[in-house]
């Protein structure tokens, strides 16, 4: 995996966006998309909000994906199969950056057909624990007219990343813009945030 990792951080390191293929391996990502799926079709997604743990906004008109938290309080194996991995990062980024990670956060996401998230920062306004935001995809055979790319603003330009299967996206949660563009069928991913404090 240091190889998979080292794609991603010196990515990261040049452009402010590191990306990886395959930072989820083809049967982890089956996986994780199956307990996805079974939690959507059982109606255990919420819809996620805007704003902080105490001041919650769910405005359909920014925002109109639904989320899952992981947790290994489940114990569900892939979801653990999961934090083991990201455990493992967790520890060579802190070794090879020195970025001083303590914990983190995830959660499944799916945005249906015809759902999106406007432009906006991860890090909340009072609170700088969020460092690095991370993103996983679980979507097999996207293709372009698919849409629901992650577009990225930086300072000069836009960036579209097409959200493939296995394919994860890192970036300081404090730095960037981003958005997810109208998706025009179902797409599932697993996001999160690499914490201080």
């Amino acid at each position: 995996m240091e190889k998979i990792f080292d794609c991603l951080i010196d990515s990261f390191i040049e452009d402010k966006v590191g990306i990886a293929e395959n930072f989820l391996s083809i049967s982890l990502a089956a996986h994780l998309k199956e307990n996805l799926i079974t939690l959507f079709e059982n109606k255990k997604l919420l819809n996620a909000g805007i704003g902080n743990n105490v001041i919650v906004n769910q405005d359909k008109l920014i925002r109109s994906d639904v989320i899952y938290w992981l947790d290994r309080k489940h114990e569900n194996q892939y979801e653990n199969d999961f934090f083991d991995l990201m455990d493992e990062f967790v520890v060579y980024l802190n070794q090879t950056c020195y970025t001083g990670i303590t914990g983190y956060e995830f959660h499944y996401t799916l945005y249906e057909k015809g759902t999106f998230y406007k432009k906006h920062i991860d890090q909340f306004q009072h609170n700088g624990s969020r460092q690095y935001s991370m993103i996983m995809y679980l979507n097999a055979d996207w293709k372009p007219e698919d849409g629901g790319e992650l577009r990225i603003y930086h300072a000069d330009e836009e960036q579209n990343i097409s959200p493939d299967n296995g394919k994860s996206v890192f970036f300081k949660s404090s730095d960037l813009a981003h958005e997810v563009l109208l998706t025009n069928k179902q797409r599932m991913s697993i996001t999160g945030w690499l914490k201080t404090g």
